[in-house]
């Protein structure tokens, strides 16, 4: 996604304009300011369209949202909805699933409105084949989220009209998906595999060949997962990309643009920043306020001791654990850089806390014990200024790691898990996490255990990055761990119990979403997902 792009904040402003009033014909053309007649003159406004179709496809407060709807968090400030999804008592009123909707729509519209105009553009034919294939990307991927969420939706390849809008049905997702990976078969083989200077960000053909294989992955269409997979893993020419050295660093600053980076949303200084982070991270770092929510015991409790085998109550809570714990969560006794530069180690018991504000339980702290370290990068650059909390990080959005464990997974429903598969996909994630234990590194074996070690392989190496609800929805296990107490550390605060917090009630209606209030109120055709 090509930073240049957003920077034209000015040119963003009148676009935004330009599409609502672009379909009404005027009787005359003014000559100060962007007409339809006018707009299509010039690549830079173009450009600037297609930026704003990059910033509606995905953004930081998304995949903040999407963890926060999973088992790896517990909302603990305010009553957010997500906590009303997580426990099963959102309404169809709930004003997320509205915002998602609205959002997502507006997305499409974007692009519908590039597409039907783009050809009118005097520019290189190549560059408008290009630019066309990045919209149905971004189309594409805004289509897959929505009948993630909402089954099956109103579905169209080009604008409509007002009239068709309040009267549309609802098409099945298994006809939308169908489209989706038509598309992306078809995109992959348009964009380039890379860029350079100025367009480095860019959606790209390996971007096209990876969102296929999650499109794929959610669906349990295996052959179709190990049919992409392989075009990435055992060849170059979607892209050469392989696992970054660093587990901790290629969320940094400094590694942006990294070999393992697939798509990344992109941010920089002044034009467009991000700040979820400040409400993640411990309160002792300088302007944290609030914490908007925490992760779990349950979380902790799957990262595997250093010889390969699962943590329980009789081993130290930190001690000799999968290296990828303290990379991504913040616990009592770990240690965190300042962007000043200077390091401390984070005091998080509630019951020896005299001088910090980090401990447990704190009203608007973590309620479970444990803060983010994923995406914290203490390096001044990654920030408008020290003091300030607008980071400037891209945001990776698919990376080569997943695309291992979607390989691993598929291979594994197919019957077809072996150590070799093993030995190019977990074995290098965990040699690169820091595991050195031959038990941890070789292949375990067909045991009726391995479902279990892939999928939760697959929670540690992505946890924090919005992945962790899709998961558990498609492996249909969503009512189970979201209707058990969500609990956090164990600081011997009332003998020897863990935090602990209410359990929710998910059902099998909360695994789609349900169509807005307000869209049945202006369409009745679209009709209601069963239970609401």
């Amino acid at each position: 996604m090509k930073t240049k792009l957003i920077k034209y904040t000015s040119i963003c402003l009148l676009v935004a304009s330009y599409l609502l009033v672009g379909c009404v014909e005027l009787e005359v053309t003014p000559n100060n300011k962007y007409s339809d007649e006018t707009f299509w003159t010039s690549v830079e406004r173009a450009n600037a369209l297609l930026s704003m179709g990059y910033n509606q496809m995905m953004n930081s407060d998304r995949i903040f949202r999407d963890e926060r709807l999973s088992d790896n968090l517990y909302n603990g400030y305010g009553n957010p909805a997500e906590r009303l999804i997580q426990t099963g008592i959102a309404t169809t009123a709930t004003g997320i699933f509205a915002d998602e909707w609205k959002d997502s729509y507006g997305g499409i519209k974007t692009t519908h409105t590039f597409l039907a105009n783009i050809d009118r553009l005097n520019a290189d034919e190549a560059l408008i084949e290009r630019m066309k294939a990045e919209a149905r990307f971004i189309r594409a991927f805004i289509y897959f989220r929505l009948t993630n969420w909402y089954g099956d939706i109103p579905f169209f390849k080009e604008d409509i009209d007002l009239e068709t809008a309040q009267t549309i049905s609802r098409t099945s997702q298994s006809t939308i998906v169908e489209f989706l990976h038509q598309e992306l078969d078809e995109i992959a083989e348009i964009l380039p595999a890379s860029y350079s200077g100025s367009d480095k960000g860019r959606i790209t053909s390996g971007a096209a060949v990876a969102l296929n294989v999650r499109i794929a992955l959610n669906f349990n269409n295996w052959d179709k997962v190990i049919e992409c997979t392989d075009k990435l893993i055992n060849s170059t020419k979607y892209g050469d990309y392989d696992l970054f050295e660093n587990y901790q660093e290629l969320f940094f600053y400094d590694n942006q643009y990294n070999k393992e980076i697939i798509l990344d949303i992109q941010y920089a200084t002044t034009y467009r920043t991000w700040s979820n982070i400040f409400a993640y991270v411990p309160l002792s770092l300088e302007g944290t306020e609030y914490i908007n929510a925490s992760p779990t015991q349950d979380l902790v409790d799957s990262y595997l001791m250093l010889d390969g085998s699962k943590w329980n109550e009789n081993q130290p809570m930190y001690d000799d654990r999968d290296p990828r714990l303290d990379m991504t969560i913040i616990r009592h006794g770990g240690v965190i850089k300042t962007k000043q530069g200077t390091s401390y180690t984070v005091n998080i018991d509630p019951n020896n806390n005299p001088n910090s504000n980090d401990y447990a339980g704190r009203q608007n702290g973590t309620q479970t014990g444990y803060f983010y370290h994923k995406y914290y990068d203490a390096n001044p650059l990654a920030w408008t200024n020290n003091t300030s909390w607008s980071c400037n990080i891209n945001i990776p959005t698919i990376r080569f790691a997943d695309v291992l464990l979607m390989y691993t997974e598929a291979m594994y429903e197919k019957g077809q898990m072996n150590a070799e598969v093993w030995n190019k996909t977990i074995k290098r994630l965990r040699e690169r996490a820091g595991f050195i234990a031959s038990s941890a590194l070789d292949f375990p074996g067909n045991t009726s255990d391995l479902q279990d070690i892939i999928r939760n392989e697959r929670r540690v190496e992505l946890a924090l990055e919005g992945l962790r609800i899709f998961d558990i929805r498609r492996w249909n296990i969503a009512h189970i761990v979201l209707s058990k107490p969500f609990r956090g550390a164990k600081f011997d605060k009332n003998g020897t119990d863990y935090f602990e917090f209410p359990a929710g009630s998910f059902g099998t209606r909360d695994y789609l979403w349900p169509v807005p209030l307000q869209e049945l109120q202006i369409n009745p055709n679209l009709g209601q997902n069963t239970g609401y």
